[in-house]
């Protein structure tokens, strides 16, 4: 079977990109849907030149009500059918009755080793700590914030002369190669256990 792939972004959108453009061949995964909270996103546009649906769920309208937004979030989700949910860049925290719903089927990229520096700033503190690598991390996301199984990483050394924003540069470049090779090797897991769960 061919997995279906939803992409949840709120900004440019670059990792999505690399997502999409890796999901050609005899990938076992097709994107389906490019779900954004912000109207607008930068990402959406690159989407649609892309050839891959858009919608947008602005959190803002919901004045709050999380679980509203998350409601409409799932509807637009059940509607692509989708198999696996990527965030990517999505800077809303998913409350863990929507984790429940894709345990096992979601997955996230973030800018740090993870277990080190779970949350906002990971270059910055990183430099503060006076580490000698840095990178990212892909993980299944669970309730817990930055805390799921670790599926793959990446590391950058750490020059001397590193502000956040160079670092940044530097981990952005392995995010686009990392994020797309554990989806592949994460879609032929579910693939070969046919365990991709409702669509």
């Amino acid at each position: 079977m061919t997995l279906r792939v939803a992409i949840l972004i709120s900004g440019g959108g670059s990792n999505m990109e690399a997502l999409v453009r890796s999901m050609q061949g005899d990938h076992p995964a097709r994107p389906v849907l490019v779900l954004s909270n912000v109207p607008g996103a930068g990402g959406l546009a690159r989407a649609r030149a892309l050839g891959v649906r858009t919608a947008t769920v602005d959190h803002r309208a919901f004045g709050g009500d999380r679980t509203a937004f998350e409601a409409e979030l799932q509807r637009h989700l059940e509607r692509a059918r989708a198999h696996i949910l990527c965030t990517a860049g999505f800077m809303r925290i998913l409350t863990p009755g929507f984790v429940d719903r894709w345990a096992g089927r979601m997955l996230n990229i973030h800018p740090s080793l993870l277990p080190r520096y779970r949350g906002l700033d990971t270059h910055a503190r990183a430099i503060a700590a006076g580490d000698a690598e840095a990178g990212c991390s892909v993980h299944l996301v669970t309730a817990e914030l930055d805390a799921g199984p670790v599926l793959g990483q990446a590391r950058v050394a750490i020059r001397p002369d590193d502000t956040p924003e160079s670092l940044a540069a530097r981990v952005l470049g392995h995010e686009h190669r990392l994020y797309p090779r554990v989806l592949r090797e994460f879609s032929e897991r579910l693939a070969r256990e046919g365990a991709a769960g409702r669509p």
